[in-house]
């Protein structure tokens, strides 16, 4: 059966055929130049030149180079956070400083004095304005490593790069507005008799360590965040009962005194990180802290936190390389 043709005089009719089968594929001709090869021969080819598959997970000494070779773009990008955080309002920067002295305000009258959790606590407002700086530098690290994938998923699509660069960014972020904040901290200390001593220098080694758990804790909360977003709900909610349970508004010395708690409970709470850390900030700054206060063994316990979850949380991160921004 045929067509009716159209529009064009009979002797340059198309003919159109209904039953006609579509062309056959042709294959491309063959090159002397495009020699075939096997999977393994490609393989060893690939291998021979220095060729590796795009997104393959690196060694983990290839990926230290890597990010230290990339330390000029984190340093940048921490810096530009930092920068852009409060962009949108008046104050500007001033709010790195303003954001935890009004927590500390809060806490004063919830907890200091109408809990009357200041009793007993010498010193009480510097004793609560370091806990407060130092516990927001842990809190805001966590917080922020949450989002460091899930919350960057065009820039991990778009660009190769070592993804631990993000996680480390935004703790080196949160190092960077505690330094900038450390200065009203200082100015506290001094309107309430807290005069620079020798054991001020103890915060730096203190600092250290507390910044590499954070950045261990951030990179272990990023891989898990990447794949389930949820967990940057409930990380708030696990945050704040840490906070309580590590003595930023209270004294756990006090607290412990007596059999009102058992054994396990009074270890865990010395052993607890945050806790840690924020005492060692307290007896470095702070006259009446002293040593009797602190937990057993207490630069062991900060150091082994610090490289336990530094080093292991570096690890981890690094062992899901190739499945950031996958989908």
């Amino acid at each position: 059966m045929r067509a009716p043709s159209f529009l064009l005089p009979p002797s340059k009719a198309i003919v159109v055929s209904q039953t006609a089968a579509p062309p056959a594929p042709v294959d491309p001709p063959s090159s002397p130049l495009l020699p075939a090869y096997g999977p393994g021969e490609l393989a060893a080819l690939a291998a021979r030149h220095g060729l590796t598959v795009s997104g393959a997970r690196p060694s983990l000494g290839e990926y230290v180079r890597q990010l230290w070779g990339r330390r000029h773009f984190i340093t940048a990008f921490a810096t530009a956070k930092l920068t852009a955080q409060y962009s949108q309002a008046k104050l500007g920067q001033i709010w790195q400083i303003m954001t935890p002295l009004l927590n500390a305000t809060v806490y004063y009258f919830i907890f200091g004095v109408l809990m009357n959790t200041k009793h007993g606590v010498p010193d009480y407002v510097p004793f609560l304005v370091t806990g407060v700086f130092i516990w927001t530098f842990t809190a805001s690290s966590i917080t922020a490593g949450t989002r460091a994938i899930s919350g960057n998923t065009g820039l991990v699509r778009a660009l190769h790069f070592p993804r631990a660069s993000l996680p480390i960014a935004l703790a080196l972020q949160q190092l960077q507005q505690l330094l900038f904040s450390l200065g009203a901290l200082f100015v506290i200390l001094l309107v309430f008799g807290q005069y620079p001593r020798p054991s001020w220098l103890l915060a730096i080694p203190a600092l250290a360590l507390q910044a590499l758990f954070n950045t261990g804790v951030s990179m272990v909360m990023a891989r898990l965040a990447s794949k389930t977003p949820d967990i940057a709900q409930l990380t708030p909610f696990v945050l704040r009962t840490w906070m309580y349970a590590s003595g930023v508004m209270w004294s756990l010395d006090t607290l412990l005194t007596g059999d009102r708690v058992p054994h396990w409970v009074l270890l865990a709470l010395e052993c607890n990180p945050a806790a840690v850390y924020i005492d060692l900030m307290r007896y470095a700054l702070i006259d009446s802290f002293t040593g009797a206060q602190l937990p057993p063994h207490v630069w062991a316990v900060a150091t082994g936190w610090a490289l336990v979850c530094g080093i292991g949380g570096f690890v981890y991160f690094w062992k899901a390389e190739e499945r950031y921004g996958r989908g």
